[in-house]
């Protein structure tokens, strides 16, 4: 068979001439395939099997991987994991194989720290060296570490790594043999053989590395009782599936537990300050904000202080900052105990610097109203009393100018009425749009009381059906509605 023109028996024959009657043919298939990967002169090419004199490139692999020493394969990990890093999924970065705790960085952005092969995990280990270096890292050994709550850890399941090993051995023997093709002086048919082999090896182990890289570990911690000291770190394990990369699972496993956040809104934030508390008298400096959150392992993780500023700003331009957020100052005047630049109940730019302050709610208002009757008043006085200034133009309290003239009739409207027809296809956009146009710069003058009614009028050629008329009604009543009712005509 070895010198015919296509060599060897195809699989179906081979099969053919062992199953007897009632067995199943796949079992024979197994066992051959077995057989093709740890026969000394075995050859298998496009499904066709036949024996040779001259040895198996695939029995020579095998003798290669066994001979490897541990460290050529823990080493081919790491390179294989410093590839992995370089997809970071929602974390700023990551860090693998860490040697010590020095090498992981201590800024205020989520990572993900991969502990190399050396470190396996399972389950029942409550106080394995995984974990204790895990717990080195984010202490920072004794010094202490400034941004704990920014660290998590992915480490390899001791079960699964053996499988892992193995795939990372073969891969290593057929690298091996393809750099010494001809000093081995292979066939054209071996050389082919090789080259497949090589790349499947390699898929192998890349199919490997999530399989066995599946422990995700979390810092975390119960918030401290006022005036206790602070509870110690309680370990969260979370077992990962799937085959994306690894720091893509585990960020989105992370997100989906709540445990990474990549987004927060401005209420979320007013109610983590209120529950610690976070304030620092009347305000909370916005730098010290964004290290209390990368800082205390009992608050939520951020992906990075951009979360805290997009979160201050959409606290800041609500309506509703009064009742449900607070206000934003660029620095504040000790001397004159007041707050420069300060905004509330629309849109800011927040800096982070160490200047910047996140207020209290009930002291910005008390600022914001005494300083506008003080403005209102001086203009007031202003204008009544010089007429022959009526082009000199004023200060306004939101910081415009205008005539004196304009000013005092500008003081003279005191009322406002509109009304619009909205598409009801588009009522939600259509609402939106004039909420943020025309509500909102009426709702943040002083003393402002804003009435909004909607009217509904619908015609109905073809009538309401009972249940229509049932349904409307209902719900009217339950949205409690000044009147509401159905007519004939």
């Amino acid at each position: 068979m070895q010198d015919a023109a296509n060599k060897g028996l195809d699989d179906r024959q081979v099969k053919f001439g062992c199953v007897q009657p009632g067995e199943t043919s796949g079992t024979f298939g197994d066992a051959l395939r077995k057989l093709a990967d740890q026969a000394t002169y075995l050859y298998v090419n496009e499904g066709r099997y036949w024996y040779s004199t001259q040895p198996s490139v695939n029995r020579m692999a095998e003798e290669r991987a066994e001979r490897f020493h541990p460290e050529d394969v823990t080493e081919e990990i790491r390179c294989r994991l410093l590839e992995e890093a370089k997809q970071r999924g929602d974390f700023s970065k990551v860090h693998p194989c860490p040697a010590s705790y020095n090498e992981v960085v201590d800024e205020p952005e989520a990572k993900l720290v991969i502990l190399g092969p050396d470190y396996l995990h399972s389950a029942k280990d409550t106080d394995s060296p995984t974990r204790q270096l895990a717990a080195e890292i984010l202490n920072r050994g004794s010094a202490g570490r400034n941004c704990g709550n920014m660290l998590v850890f992915l480490a390899a399941d001791k079960t699964r790594f053996g499988d892992l090993d193995k795939a990372v051995r073969l891969y290593l023997a057929w690298k091996s043999i393809d750099n010494e093709k001809v000093s081995l002086d292979l066939t054209p048919f071996q050389a082919n053989q090789v080259d497949q082999k090589k790349t499947g090896s390699d898929q192998a182990v890349k199919g490997r590395i999530p399989e066995t890289y599946v422990w995700l570990l979390v810092p975390g911690q119960k918030r401290p009782e006022s005036g206790q000291a602070f509870p110690n770190v309680e370990w969260q394990e979370m077992r990962l599936q799937g085959q994306e990369a690894l720091a893509e699972r585990a960020s989105k496993k992370l997100k989906n537990e709540e445990l990474l956040i990549t987004s927060m809104a401005g209420t979320r934030l007013h109610l983590e300050i209120n529950q610690i508390p976070l304030w620092r008298g009347n305000h909370v400096g916005v730098k010290q904000l964004v290290d209390d959150f990368a800082k205390y392992i009992y608050l939520p993780r951020v992906k990075n202080a951009q979360v805290i500023l997009d979160a201050i700003q959409d606290g800041v331009a609500r309506l509703t900052w009064k009742q449900d957020t607070f206000a934003y100052a660029d620095s504040y005047d000790k001397a004159a105990s007041r707050y420069r630049g300060l905004e509330a109940g629309r849109r800011a730019t927040v800096q982070l610097n160490s200047d910047s302050v996140v207020v209290k709610p009930e002291v910005a208002s008390q600022q914001i109203e005494r300083e506008s009757a003080v403005t209102s008043a001086a203009a007031i006085e202003s204008v009544s009393g010089d007429a022959a200034g009526a082009t000199e133009t004023v200060m306004g309290g939101d910081g415009t100018t205008t005539t004196r003239a304009g000013f005092a009739k500008m003081l003279a409207l005191r009322r406002f009425h509109g009304s619009a027809t909205l598409n009801s296809t588009r009522l939600s956009r259509d609402a939106d749009v004039i909420a943020t146009s025309v509500v909102q710069h009426l709702t943040g003058l002083l003393d402002a009381k804003v009435k909004i009614t909607i009217e509904i009028e619908a015609e109905l050629p073809s009538g309401a059906p009972e249940s229509v008329v049932r349904t409307v009604t209902e719900n009217c009543r339950t949205l409690k509605f000044d009147s509401q009712g159905f007519e004939e005509t």
